[in-house]
């Protein structure tokens, strides 16, 4: 059996659900290489010919019949996509039809439903532009307004799980840096100080730390083993003095991260 194999992602929207379901499936599946296609905006018959014709190219290349994760709504669409030479995984079918016989009634089938509008949307798009304009401690006015304020070393995390929170989940999240200056001073920084309760700390291996580093600026001091031992020491330090929470995140996503987060602090999502 071949461990090559195709794997489309369709859908009449963005593609983000299936994509993440699909992935999140295939992820379980060791020693096969699947070559992961997104066909987002299938939402005409025209488009629906074109995806067709890319699955049955890719099952002659392989030899192996691609896998599609299909979230299309309009019948004359899915119908086409059901004639490919493929696994056709329609994940809408397989959650919506036994709601509908659970609720007795009939889903209203209408595309891009998902779609957020409002004052919701709204919100989370204000969380996000604050995560952007309180990255890395460059603004520290209207600093009191965070929900959770991430501290640690450089190359930590601390930006994209921010960003993470407030894209996902609405949460209005800054991020502040410990440094030299910090360490030799022996205290927090002063913007965050009168903000400890809404501190929460990040920590990583050293030896993970030097790697990332490395990968910005190779062979610099700041990239060493022995200056990244040296900084997570200190910072564990100082965040255990002000007893401040840690998070150990050397071996976790930054979904986890943050996940994890709203769970140790009860943080709920908009």
């Amino acid at each position: 059996m071949s461990t090559k194999r195709t794997a489309f992602f369709i859908s009449d929207r963005t593609g983000i659900t299936v994509e993440k379901l699909g992935r999140s499936m295939l992820s379980q599946f060791d020693g096969i290489e699947f070559n992961q296609i997104t066909l987002p905006f299938i939402d005409s018959l025209e488009k629906a010919q074109d995806a067709f014709k890319r699955i049955n190219e890719a099952a002659l290349e392989d030899g192996q019949r691609p896998i599609v994760f299909s979230t299309l709504i309009v019948p004359e669409i899915h119908d086409i996509i059901e004639q490919s030479d493929s696994l056709i995984l329609d994940l809408f079918e397989s959650f919506i039809v036994p709601i509908e016989n659970e609720l007795g009634i009939r889903s209203s089938h209408a595309v891009g439903r998902t779609h957020e509008t409002g004052v919701h949307y709204n919100e989370r798009m204000d969380a996000v532009n604050y995560a952007l304009n309180h990255d890395d401690g460059g603004v520290t006015r209207d600093l009191g307004r965070a929900q959770i304020i991430l501290v640690g070393v450089s190359r930590c995390g601390k930006s994209p799980t921010s960003l993470y929170l407030a894209l996902q989940f609405g949460i209005f999240a800054a991020n502040y840096p410990l440094v030299a200056e910090d360490f030799e001073n022996g205290s927090l920084p002063g913007a965050v100080k009168p903000l400890i309760k809404k501190l929460h700390g990040l920590t990583i291996q050293p030896e993970r730390l030097a790697q990332i580093r490395s990968e910005r600026m190779p062979n610099s001091r700041y990239a060493s083993l022995e200056n990244c031992q040296k900084e997570v020491r200190q910072a564990e330090e100082m965040m255990r003095k002000a007893g401040i929470p840690m998070l150990d995140v050397t071996t976790i996503s930054v979904e986890e991260i943050a996940t994890t987060l709203l769970h140790l602090t009860g943080l709920k999502r908009h």
